[in-house]
């Protein structure tokens, strides 16, 4: 089992046992593997330098300086580079202590839990976003350098997947509208707030979120194409039945917008008490009653009422997930090395605010 801490007793780093003694596992990209595959395969070649064509012969030892000067600036300079790691947990820990020294912090956690394969993951993609969406709120300056890149490379993937699968724009939108605006009042308030890189890199990323928002506005849904079943063929009942499994209020108007049936049962008024109750306690839609035009309580407008003043609950197919015990933060199919004895109950479902709460100091 991998050291979890980083101290004289625990040096924190994987060790694998070779024919030349033991190796230490560090972070890997399969770029920068391939970069220096092609730099030991020159350790011994000649190089011709100068007019008179003197010649000079590398060393190992210069060869292994070069490897690590190129592995800096590997991943320094190249913007679409990210660390990738073997194990896809992280220790979270919020001071030192004797066994272990420093914190973790925000930008760490969001390297290390892989959330570039996590958007492949249906069951993950609206967390991920939602977790994007969080960050660029009020989080995006104590990323660091490394952990901006990974943001926006996870960023890119995220809109390139939408425009591909056409899979929930309007979420997108709302992390690039969000996003943007924060943005924009940082780079305004230049001097005044902390962003770590240049402003025109800054800049640039501005501008590249706008060029997205661009391509989502231009977004045209392909019409399937279908001979068998579809939507309007199914019963009533079942279509009614499908809306009640909603949890957000603008899927059932957009699959409302679908044909003149789905439109009718979108506007049923239980549907929507339902909903309200669902997200709402008692006490909090007792205070913003809206009557309709024949005395009713319009459920839909209070819904919408609530969502600006109350948080909704929310719903995700999978989330990470906090050990208690081990006070590790991992995604529950990947796992992680538990000591308790019944690893299960010291399970912790991790929401997207709370993973944010975690790194805060």
């Amino acid at each position: 089992m991998p050291f979890l801490g980083q101290d004289w007793r625990s040096p924190g780093w994987q060790w694998v046992k070779t024919e030349d003694g033991w190796k230490r596992c560090e972070a890997f990209s399969p770029a920068l593997e391939d970069e220096n595959n092609q730099l030991n395969d020159i350790s011994h070649t000649v190089i011709i330098t100068g007019d008179d064509e003197d010649e000079e012969i590398y060393s190992t030892e210069d060869c292994e300086l070069a490897a690590k000067k190129r592995r800096k600036d590997h991943f320094r300079n190249n913007t679409d580079s990210q660390c990738f790691y073997r194990e896809k947990w992280i220790y979270v820990h919020k001071e030192s202590t004797r066994e272990r020294h420093g914190y973790c912090t925000l930008g760490e956690a969001f390297n290390r839990l892989d959330f570039s394969s996590a958007i492949q993951d249906i069951r993950r993609f609206n967390y991920v976003v939602k977790l994007l969406q969080l960050i660029a709120k009020s989080q995006l300056t104590s990323l660091s350098g490394a952990a901006q890149k990974n943001y926006f490379n996870i960023l890119d993937k995220i809109v390139q997947k939408v425009m591909e699968d056409q899979y929930n724009p309007r979420l997108i939108k709302d992390l690039l509208q969000d996003l943007s605006s924060t943005l924009c009042i940082l780079i305004r308030g230049v001097g005044k707030s902390v962003l770590v890189g240049n402003i025109n890199i800054w800049i640039c990323r501005l501008e590249t979120i706008l060029l997205w928002q661009q391509q989502l506005k231009n977004l045209q849904m392909n019409k399937q194409v279908n001979n068998g079943l579809t939507l309007s063929d199914l019963p009533l009942h079942m279509l009614n039945n499908i809306l009640y499994r909603f949890s957000d209020g603008w899927d059932i108007i957009t699959l409302g917008q679908v044909t003149p049936t789905l439109y009718m049962l979108s506007e049923d008024r239980q549907l929507w008490k339902k909903l309200c109750q669902y997200h709402f306690a008692e006490k909090q839609f007792c205070r913003h009653l809206i009557p309709s035009e024949k005395g009713h309580i319009d459920w839909k407008l209070m819904y919408f009422a609530l969502q600006k003043c109350y948080p909704t609950k929310e719903q995700y197919g999978d989330t990470l997930h906090f050990c208690r015990h081990c006070s590790i933060l991992f995604w529950k199919d990947t796992g992680h090395p538990c000591t308790a004895s019944d690893p299960n109950t010291c399970l912790m479902p991790v929401s997207p605010q709370h993973f944010i709460d975690l790194f805060k100091f």
